[in-house]
This record gives C-alpha cells, structure tokens and sequence, in this order.
C-alpha cells in the first residue's frame, strides 16, 4: 500500500508541475488554443488542466467568454507567484549544472595507508595545480570504511568489498615480487631453490584487519607459483616498514609492486624471481566510489587524473611496470 501511496503522490505532483506549465503558457499566449500549442497539446487537455487548478484554489483564474480569455485579480497574482517559482527553480538546476561541470569543491579521499604515502600523495601537487578550486581531504588508513556513510567521494583500495551501492575501478593489477638486499644475498648467498628459503631469514606482513599473516608464494621448477609454507623471522604490519627491514637485510620479503618500486629503483633491493599476479578478481588497486546516475566532475577528473598518471610509470587496469623488471632467477625461460 505504501509504493500504491507513494506512486498515487508522485503523479499528482506531476500533474501539478504539468497544470502550473499549462497555466503560465495560457497567460502568456492569452487564450487554450495559443497555449495548446505552446505545450504542444490541445485545447480541450488546456482547459481541462486549468479547470483542476481552479477547482484545488477554490478560485477563478480565467473569466472566460466566447471571444475572450481574460486574467483575473487572483489569477494573476497566482502567476506572479508560480512565474517567480519556475524562475527560481530554473536558475537553482543551472547552478547545479555549473557545479557539476567545474572542477571545484572538497573531494573527500579515503586510501590505503602504503598505496597513499608511495603512489597518491607525490601526485596531489600537480593534481591541486591543475584544479585550484578542488580542496582535498586525505584520509589515510588501511581499513575499509563505510564510504557512503562517512561521506567520502572515492577510497583508493587494495582489493575491494562488494556493495551494491559501490563502484569497484581497478587502477592495476597488484603484482607481489620475492624481493631481498644486495647486502644480504652477498651476506648469506642467494637461494638456489625453494627449499633454501627455509635456511634464510623472512619478514612476514600481518594484516590488520585479520591478524594473519599474508601467505607466501614461491614458483616451482615450472615457474608456476605455490603456497609456501614458511617461518618469519620477523613480522610487521606496517608495508613501508617491511619493504625497509628488507632493504635494511634483515631477510627477504614478498612486496607489492607498489611497494618495492622505489627500493627496487635506487637499487637498495633487487628482484629474485618474475612478478606474481595473483588470480582472484578482486586483486588489484582500485577506486571505489558511490553508484549514482551522474557521477560529480571532482570525481570524475581525479579518476582520470590517477589514470594518466598511473600510464606515466607503466600500469593500467592489466599490467603493472614489474611485469617487465628484471629478476635474478627467471624459471619462466
């Protein structure tokens, strides 16, 4: 009964809005047959229409004679009125418009904690130059807020959950590499196969949300990568202080991408086997905002922006710069 109630109002509001259209087009045109034909309708629905609005008021808008279609007093104060409405409704949706077609505003930005210090934030000074009228709200952490409830206009997440009411963008792939110090390979030697691992020392990520400790894959002899079961000589939960511990030779650690670029650049860390993917639809980085029908332009241009700066360093939605770096061990030629 209530959608019955709730659709029963909802037409008779437009019904309204039409009989008000129809009302302002008959003072203006000074006769049914003018405003038919304004409203692209006939005389006799323009009549009619105006016969509901007078019938509402409880007042004569029109005094009506065979020649004549005249206004009256109340009439035309009751135009002034809906003139002034209409007027003012118009010039509110032009401004909503031009909102949502300039760049401007706060953009509320939920990220990832690594992805955030690493990847967002040396971009946020061309993004601000770019867009002067944006101001930015950064919020960093690696949990995965209610978005819509806290009011963020897009979260940059590695994997996401699913919610109908979410947009789920995959930026890139997240590519995992085994990652080790030139230091300590020179200290302890270079593993020659997997089993050897169990002789070094590992530094193992504990994931925050779940207290466990995120699984290790190593490739077999085919290059195929399997679960590794393996002891951590030390664990952290923070992804910038594990890629420094490894840099640092404290072990050997599975970073991601993301992760063991900048290491991996100055040359403080180095790349044992080839890139790992994993498969899961839901591996990646994304951005993540509310399903709306029409998607705000601060939105809009900061996914674009990341987008084009992402192409810059070599990733997309299916590849990542590591699919290319080269490894001290390549069992895939």
């Amino acid at each position: 009964m209530n959608v019955i109630h709730e659709l029963v109002c909802y037409t008779h509001q437009m019904d309204k809005l039409r009989s008000l259209e129809i009302f302002l087009a008959t003072c203006d045109g000074g006769s049914f047959a003018t405003a038919a034909r304004a409203c692209n309708t006939d005389p006799s629905t323009v009549s009619k229409a105006i016969g509901r609005l007078e019938a509402q008021l409880e007042l004569t808008l029109f005094q009506r004679s065979t020649r004549q279609l005249r206004i009256t007093t109340a009439g035309q104060r009751y135009a002034d009125t809906v003139r002034k409405m209409v007027q003012d409704l118009s010039a509110c949706e032009e401004e909503l418009q031009h909102l949502n077609d300039s760049p401007s505003g706060t953009l509320r930005i939920s990220t990832a904690v690594c992805y955030g210090h690493l990847y967002l934030r040396p971009l946020l000074r061309a993004f601000c130059l770019r867009y002067p009228d944006i101001k930015l709200e950064l919020e960093i952490n690696d949990l995965h807020v209610d978005i819509i409830d806290n009011d963020i206009d897009i979260a940059l997440r590695t994997g996401y959950i699913k919610d109908s009411r979410l947009i789920a963008r995959r930026l890139s792939p997240m590519d995992f590499l085994i990652c080790a110090s030139p230091q300590y390979l020179k200290a302890y030697g270079t593993p020659k196969s997997r089993d050897d691992f169990h002789q070094h020392q590992w530094i193992g990520f504990r994931i925050k949300e779940t207290q466990q400790l995120q699984p290790v894959f190593l490739p077999n002899q085919q290059g195929d990568y399997e679960h590794f079961d393996i002891s951590r000589s030390h664990i952290t939960d923070d992804g910038e202080a594990m890629a420094h511990m490894c840099a640092d030779g404290l072990g050997f650690a599975q970073l991601p991408h993301f992760l063991a670029k900048q290491g991996l650049e100055s040359g403080e860390l180095v790349s044992l086997y080839p890139y790992f993917r994993p498969p899961q639809p839901d591996n990646g980085v994304f951005a993540i905002y509310p399903k709306r029908e029409f998607l705000p332009v601060k939105v809009k241009i900061f996914i674009e922006f990341m987008t084009t700066s992402l192409t810059a360093i070599g990733e997309s939605t299916n590849h990542t710069w590591a699919e290319n770096w080269p490894s001290i061990i390549d069992f895939r030629h």
